[in-house]
């Protein structure tokens, strides 16, 4: 693994531990000598972990639409800023640019960008890992969810096993290195 995307919150939440989260995420994908791609923001907690990553002589490829860019909140140190037209074309961009995808506490976007890949990959568009860094039990109700979803028929047990989440990022380094994909949802043998 060269590169990891990480979704994460253009805000700080209410606790600062997930800003001191977020700076030593950073400062770790540098340390291992990782690329960080991320949404290119330089508010929030994208910002706290762009810096952590730079400050620790990382590099850090950021992706933006031209509207967010505009709007001067693009981090202004990046190894490389790539610009693009939609939010559609963001997602896409920093999924060829990654080799795996970990989620941080976040919104919306946060949920929708990191949920799109693990659609993805249990489609086979791609197969590259897909985690959560589960920071003071901020994601508890969302695996309970996924549970929900896979007791009831709707997410297979092989997808949902494959989903890492822990609330140590360097486990999560160490598991989206020795990931092995699922077979696709679509290429299961048909049960008699």
């Amino acid at each position: 693994m060269k590169s990891v995307a990480i979704y994460c919150g253009s805000a700080l939440g209410h606790s600062e531990y997930f800003a001191q989260t977020a700076r030593e995420v950073g400062q770790t994908v540098a340390r291992y000598d990782l690329t960080l791609v991320y949404g290119g923001g330089c508010s929030g907690l994208m910002g706290v972990m762009a810096d952590g990553a730079l400050d620790a002589g990382g590099k850090v490829i950021g992706v933006m639409p031209r509207l967010l860019v505009e709007s001067e909140i693009a981090h202004p140190n990046l190894t490389e800023l790539h610009i693009v037209d939609s939010m559609h074309e963001r997602k896409s961009k920093m999924a060829e640019l990654a080799d795996g995808f970990v989620a941080l506490p976040g919104g919306s976007g946060t949920f929708e960008e990191i949920f799109e890949q693990w659609t993805w990959a249990q489609l086979g568009i791609h197969h590259k890992p897909c985690a959560f860094l589960n920071v003071a039990g901020y994601y508890d109700a969302l695996f309970a969810m996924i549970e929900t979803s896979r007791k009831n028929g709707f997410t297979l047990d092989r997808h949902v096993d494959k989903l890492i989440c822990s609330d140590n990022f360097e486990e999560i380094l160490q598991r989206l290195a020795t990931y092995h994909p699922p077979i696709p949802k679509w290429n299961q043998p048909v049960e008699a």
